[in-house]
């Protein structure tokens, strides 16, 4: 049925056609009239892309001094502690001040070498759309990641950049993958996306977190000897992330279904790192973000309703007042006989 649907899409119902040619003309001149609206659709986006490059300029001092606190080579000043112990003092009574006051001063001796945040924008990812693409022996490697940032191309599209401390994983010391918009705006005039493409990423001997290896021990059926063969198998990773799915080309007329889900899936996972993982790391790293996000999701289920459910419920109490209405006058009598009986 759905791909039946999808041929009927823009072939004409024929009415249009059907028009008198005065009305067709007027309806080409409403068209020529839409276009002028696509054109201004289309300069309000790269004007909002342009007024994002502009902030994102202000933002990239924060973003470098973020990684400096965390990496360990920069201390926050005292007004900076104090404006984001300021979040949490409304929701904190006496007592729970109090206990923090005592652990934090326990935590100083404790926590005297400890160098920036460790494991910070592991424990970031985690907490984020990311977390379900992570295995247990990817975190061994992300334990190494000292920064996530993001660039601007000349060109419509982005590029996400992970940088790593040395590892026993790979050589890189840093990651890239990049997300390309097509030339052309779509229609609204949004930016189409095109395709992305990841960096090789430079495995060290026996420590790719993409493949496993399975060994299975085969005889010989004459000699009856034995062997080990090793056949390399691919398993889910993080790093997959950096090696996405081809699209498929314009004039394929079947879209494997797979293929399409894992673009969308990719596609969403850069614009959340993005647009959310890297303006907000100190709220994934706590947890505050995910609560919000939960909130969000919270507030729609709860605070809205189909409308169609509505008109629904509505129909069936008004059926109900029908039903009871002629149970009244039917049956009045013998309700009131049965109640007197009662009370006697």
């Amino acid at each position: 049925m759905q791909n039946k649907l999808s041929g009927l899409v823009g072939k004409s119902s024929g009415y249009v056609e059907s028009l008198p040619a005065p009305v067709r003309r007027r309806v080409d001149g409403l068209k020529g009239v839409q276009k002028e609206h696509a054109k201004l659709e289309a300069q309000f986006q790269e004007e909002v892309l342009e007024l994002e490059k502009k902030f994102f300029a202000k933002f990239t001092p924060l973003y470098e001094k973020r990684t400096k606190i965390v990496n360990g080579d920069l201390e926050p000043t005292e007004e900076e502690i104090k404006a984001g112990e300021a979040e949490d003092e409304d929701d904190e009574d006496d007592d729970e001040d109090e206990k923090k006051d005592e652990k934090t001063k326990a935590d100083d001796k404790e926590g005297a070498d400890t160098k920036g945040i460790p494991e910070f924008w592991l424990s970031a990812m985690k907490n984020s759309s990311l977390a379900e693409t992570i295995t247990d022996r990817d975190e061994e490697a992300l334990k190494h990641l000292t920064d996530i940032r993001m660039e601007y191309l000349d060109r419509p599209g982005f590029r996400l950049i992970f940088e790593f401390a040395a590892n026993d994983f790979f050589m890189n010391k840093t990651v890239s993958k990049t997300y390309y918009y097509q030339e052309e705006n779509g229609y609204g005039g949004d930016f189409i996306y095109d395709h992305a493409e990841g960096d090789k990423i430079d495995w060290k001997s026996g420590k790719d977190l993409t493949i496993r290896v399975e060994s299975k021990k085969q005889r010989n059926k004459n000699t009856k000897q034995t062997r080990i063969v090793k056949k390399t198998l691919p398993t889910p990773s993080f790093f997959d992330f950096f090696n996405p799915a081809t699209p498929p080309a314009d004039d394929d007329e079947e879209i494997d279904e797979e293929i399409e889900q894992k673009l969308e899936l990719d596609y969403q996972l850069g614009e959340d790192i993005k647009e959310k993982l890297i303006p907000r790391a100190i709220d994934w790293f706590t947890g505050e973000a995910l609560q919000f996000e939960q909130d969000m999701d919270d507030f729609d289920e709860d605070e809205f309703e189909d409308e169609d459910d509505e008109d629904e419920d509505d129909d069936e109490r008004d059926e109900d007042d029908e039903e009871e209405d002629e149970d009244d006058e039917d049956g009045s009598k013998p309700k009131q006989d049965a109640a007197e009986c009662k009370q006697s």
